[in-house]
């Protein structure tokens, strides 16, 4: 009881600041609709209850899966056994994930069914379970995680420049959906999983990072192959309308519950039945340990579910109008500024970073701070929402002029960087675009797109989430260099290497 009540607490510290940030912007510069008013602070109060469930129950279900069943794989001695398990395991988690559902949709919906949901759900998942087979490979055989990264985006930038515009914007967004709420914490606990049994430590450290970096690069090359492949016209179509203003408030969030808890039930449903398999099979765990983690998947359901239709329901119109109105004002310094405050407070209440935040000060032993950690994920996140809104205001500016110079600073800085902070950068530029980004921050960006003259809705709004998982890439490597200096300075024993 103790520990939920301490996730409550760390969840209000995390949604109070959004919460309130809104409130001042609606007595200020962007006054809303007194209905989008009690949306939102109901769709707050879902959140904080949904989140701190959630957080939960990932702690006693999810990563307690992943980490057995990276253990089983690891102890086989068989790299064909990891290999294939890594494949069917990234294919069955990332097919589920409902931030992947979200973007899939969304595409659906601009190229008017030329590419359909499924199909980008397929292929992103083959994509991701073929990445993490590979990503598991790399821990077994101790390749090092910068030259692994350096392929990967070498084959990414060779692939971009047979992919159409709007598609280079799409693929990299699917790498950030594809690493969400639920994919982020099986992920982080398979790769823990599998490298706590190295016999190294300092290797075992530095490989419990880098999986979900890996993982993300397959969405993108899975995406660019299928256009390449379709040879798909420039994608058209038109933003869809919210149909909030025909519902009452409560209906609104009733008429939210049922999609978001059948979604929620098939992202967990797989993992369920593959963790009872192995369980029958090889796990063979005490009948209370198994009854643990299946309560905690009970609570990781009823947490992601409420989250999720707080977001939904309370945030995504709130962040629109937002968006719309500042855009709007005659100053548009305001919309600049006012993204770079919204993406700092919004990387706060992102269920998979607290996840990964944690991990990485249990796995350092508190060495690596995840205060530290959290400011530098701020600062990036910010500045990344801000160059989005940016790219709107200048028509001239294009995602790849972003894109192309970030991740040859990022991949540099590999080289230099504590190897360390390499995998911890590369899995925040994941984690950072979870469903809080993808819903409030997209509808913020595509209401203020509504608003500016000349925009184009659909091809500005996606990019975004390319942006918000690049940025963190390079501050938290600043930060591994700061570490590095001070490290030399005080010639402290610790190795961060």
């Amino acid at each position: 009881m103790n520990v939920l009540v301490s996730k409550i607490k760390e969840v209000l510290y995390a949604v109070l600041p959004i919460t309130v940030l809104v409130l001042i912007l609606n007595f200020t510069l962007a006054p809303l609709d007194s209905s989008l008013i009690i949306s939102f602070i109901i769709g707050a109060l879902l959140i904080i209850i949904g989140l701190s469930i959630f957080l939960f129950g990932v702690d006693i279900g999810i990563t307690p899966i992943g980490k057995i069943m990276g253990k089983s794989m690891a102890k086989s001695n068989k790299i064909w056994i990891v290999v294939i398990a890594g494949l069917l395991l990234g294919f069955f988690i990332s097919i589920a994930e409902p931030d992947l559902h979200i973007l899939a949709g969304q595409v659906d919906l601009v190229t008017s069914g030329l590419i359909s949901k499924t199909s980008i759900v397929i292929v992103v998942s083959i994509g991701i379970g073929a990445l993490i087979a590979i990503g598991l490979a790399r821990i077994v055989f101790n390749i090092p995680l910068y030259k692994v990264l350096t392929i990967l985006y070498l084959i990414i930038f060779a692939l971009a420049i047979f992919t159409s515009p709007e598609f280079l914007a799409i693929s990299f967004d699917a790498s950030g959906a594809t690493t969400g709420a639920l994919t982020v914490p099986f992920i982080l606990a398979l790769a823990l999983g599998i490298s706590t049994l190295k016999k190294d430590s300092k290797a075992s450290e530095k490989d419990s990072f880098g999986l979900v970096a890996i993982a993300s690069t397959g969405a993108i090359i899975a995406v660019m192959i299928m256009n390449i492949i379709a040879q798909t016209d420039k994608i058209s179509g038109s933003a869809e309308k919210s149909e909030a203003g025909s519902m009452s408030i409560l209906g609104h969030f009733l008429h939210e519950f049922p999609i978001i808890a059948k979604e929620i039930t098939l992202a967990l449903l797989p993992i369920l039945i593959i963790f009872l398999v192995f369980q029958k099979i090889s796990f063979k765990m005490s009948l209370k340990a198994v009854r643990r983690i299946l309560i905690g998947i009970a609570f990781t359901f009823v947490g992601l579910v409420l989250f999720l239709v707080g977001v939904n329901a309370g945030f995504m119109e709130v962040g629109m109008a937002i968006g719309h109105s500042i855009a709007s004002l005659d100053n548009k310094s305001y919309i600049v500024i006012i993204a770079f405050v919204l993406g700092i407070v919004t990387i706060l209440a992102e269920p998979a970073v607290h996840v990964l935040t944690h991990q990485i000060e249990d796995v350092t032993s508190g060495y690596v701070k995840r205060k530290v950690v959290m400011f530098s994920l701020c600062i990036g996140v910010g500045l990344a929402v801000a160059l989005s809104i940016l790219r709107i205001l200048i028509p001239e500016l294009q995602l790849w002029h972003y894109l192309l110079p970030g991740y040859i600073i990022a991949i540099a800085m590999t080289y230099f960087v504590p190897k360390l902070f390499v995998g911890i950068a590369f899995d925040s530029g994941g984690v950072a675009s979870g469903p809080m980004t993808a819903t409030f921050i997209l509808a913020f960006v595509q209401g203020a797109a509504e608003a500016i003259e000349g925009a184009n809705v659909l091809i500005d709004g996606f990019g975004m989430i390319a942006l918000v998982a690049l940025t963190p890439l390079i501050t938290l490597q600043i930060v591994g260099f700061i570490f590095k200096l001070k490290a030399r300075k005080g010639g402290k024993v610790k190795d961060v290497q």
